[in-house]
């Protein structure tokens, strides 16, 4: 039997969160050369949301297990349709605001990941995904909700 691959055979679901530290700079992780999709792009920390969970509650699980970080959630942006035409790809990401609440920083995926860091809002690296993107320019032009 084949397995069913979300993002493939069916739209995903899934989300991330723009993390912001003290002095306002944006967590960003760099893609391994071997992930699913966007190889090599700088992204917002998140992931996929499991069966039966609320997205809000899958965006801080994906973030502990990446970063070994707990935030709160403070405000919603748009969603992203990414639609990634090369790669057969097709998923909706819910985008999140947070700030850190506890935790230390580390890369907990290094198989996903190749690093980690901390930007300022004008000094982000070229190769940024769209849904990483999109949420920048959504929260630079106040297009959020406070939660």
């Amino acid at each position: 039997m084949k397995k069913i691959i979300p993002g493939k055979d069916y739209i995903g679901v899934g989300g991330g969160v723009l993390i912001f530290n003290d002095k306002k700079e944006v967590l960003l992780l760099k893609r391994t050369n071997k992930t699913r999709n966007e190889a090599g792009y700088w992204e917002k920390p998140g992931g996929m949301v499991d069966y039966g969970e609320k997205v809000i509650i899958a965006m801080k699980r994906e973030i502990k297990e990446e970063v070994n970080l707990n935030v709160d959630v403070w405000g919603y942006l748009p969603h992203t349709d990414h639609i990634m035409k090369k790669e057969g790809q097709h998923w909706v990401a819910f985008n999140y605001l947070a700030n850190v609440k506890s935790g230390k920083l580390k890369n907990m995926e290094p198989h996903k990941h190749d690093e980690v860091a901390w930007f300022a809002l004008d000094k982000l690296p070229k190769k940024i995904s769209q849904t990483t993107r999109e949420s920048i320019k959504n929260y630079k032009e106040n297009k959020y909700i406070k939660l």
